[in-house]
């Protein structure tokens, strides 16, 4: 065994020090891998941003409630009944209650809206949200950075901060028409960097008579007294409505959103970031199959020289997992260079923009290197069991 360990690192180093014959195709090697791992990684990061964005933006101490027995805000009616029988319970069914006694509760809906991009004046669709002045509060991460909230029943908006920046009329103090009406930007806010930031906010009674919606409510959100108050609450929904109503944690809601989307961009990352890894096992094979016929007489030679046939293909084969190294090493700094906060948008519910940043994590990074990696193998592998074969006579007729 130490025999072969000995033999098999002198090959590696006699193969790693012809490599200056061989520089270009080598070099081609080392970047055909490191597109590979970046396409994964990019796609990977970018699932992972959303979840982050999306997850980070729930609490386990909140919870939203909506009607017709979905899961989906869009598809959700809550009548207003159930609202007034809430307010008038004196039970204690998990909800908050504020000094006055007053339930912690925001009625909310979510209406898509165009507005133009500041960079091309491009239409993109938003996601503007009524709600009641309780609403803000009940975002454990939202914070007002700049003006103030908007007041009750005022055509007034707080918007997200970096939608003040991506779209036209969304800077403070700015006049911006949605729904035919004028609306006045009052306020900023920041959430951590979470899906809450890709939303407009404005009062629900304003929200709702723009849009020829009184009445219209999609959901509730509540402050519970602690997480354990959400079963108490779903064991109480059924006393305030014959409807289907469903009460689930913030946290729970959105972990199952960004599962959907994130599962759809691994969907299509991973198969085309395989199927460029097949295009570069083709090179692979190429380089080391290049570097064989570059070496065969040296490879003849220490074969009759005693050395295995194991060490011959261990020789082979770490030359290629080197180089395969390299280009997956190159990949993840420039992943991580290149995408790492890089601030993308996406489609979430209600078929609204949902910005987020990617994020280049370690496990994201793992599994783009792992992949370079066994470009690597595989291309090397196959190269690696042709040089096992070679004969000092077919090498030596080959150099003549």
């Amino acid at each position: 065994m130490f025999s072969l360990l000995k033999q098999s690192i002198a090959m590696i180093a006699i193969g790693l020090a012809s490599l200056p014959r061989r520089l270009w195709i080598s070099a081609a090697m080392v970047l055909s891998i490191a597109l590979v791992v970046c396409v994964l990684i990019g796609f990977l990061s970018m699932a992972k941003g959303f979840e982050t964005a999306t997850v980070g933006a729930g609490s386990a101490s909140v919870a939203v409630i909506l009607g017709n027995g979905t899961n989906q805000e869009s598809n959700s009616t809550i009548p207003g009944d159930v609202v007034r029988a809430m307010r008038a319970s004196q039970e204690d069914f998990g909800v908050e209650r504020d000094a006055q006694g007053q339930l912690m509760l925001s009625r909310e809906l979510v209406v898509p809206v165009d507005l133009p991009r500041a960079a091309n004046g491009a239409p993109q669709t938003l996601a503007l949200r009524g709600m009641d002045q309780t609403g803000p509060a009940l975002r454990r991460n939202a914070h007002i950075t700049a003006g103030r909230l908007f007041s009750p029943g005022a055509r007034e908006l707080v918007v997200g901060a970096r939608l003040s920046h991506d779209y036209k009329g969304l800077s403070l103090g700015d006049k911006v028409s949605i729904g035919g009406v004028d609306w006045t930007v009052v306020g900023q806010f920041t959430a951590n960097g979470s899906a809450f930031e890709s939303e407009i906010w404005g009062d629900l009674d304003a929200v709702q008579s723009a849009f020829d919606a009184q009445g219209r409510i999609q959901s509730l959100r509540v402050a519970l007294t602690s997480p354990a108050g959400l079963q108490a609450l779903q064991d109480a929904l059924p006393r305030f409505s014959q409807m289907p109503l469903v009460a689930r944690s913030e946290i729970a809601l959105f972990a199952a959103q960004s599962e959907r989307t994130g599962a759809l961009i691994r969907m299509f990352g991973w198969p085309l970031a395989i199927l460029m890894a097949t295009g570069a096992i083709a090179g692979a094979l190429n380089t080391m199959m290049t570097s064989v016929a570059d070496r065969s007489t040296e490879l003849a030679t220490v074969r009759t020289l005693g050395f295995s046939r194991l060490a011959a293909f261990f020789g082979t084969c770490g030359e290629a997992i080197v180089l395969s190294a390299i280009g997956a090493i190159v990949g993840m700094l420039a992943s991580w260079l290149i995408f790492n906060g890089f601030h993308a948008s996406t489609l979430g519910g209600g078929q609204t923009q949902t910005g987020f940043d990617l994020r280049v994590n370690g496990s994201v990074l793992l599994a783009g290197g792992a992949l370079g990696l066994a470009v690597g193998i595989i291309g090397g592998g196959i190269a690696a069991f042709s040089a096992t074969r070679i004969s000092l006579a077919q090498a030596l007729r080959a150099s003549l």
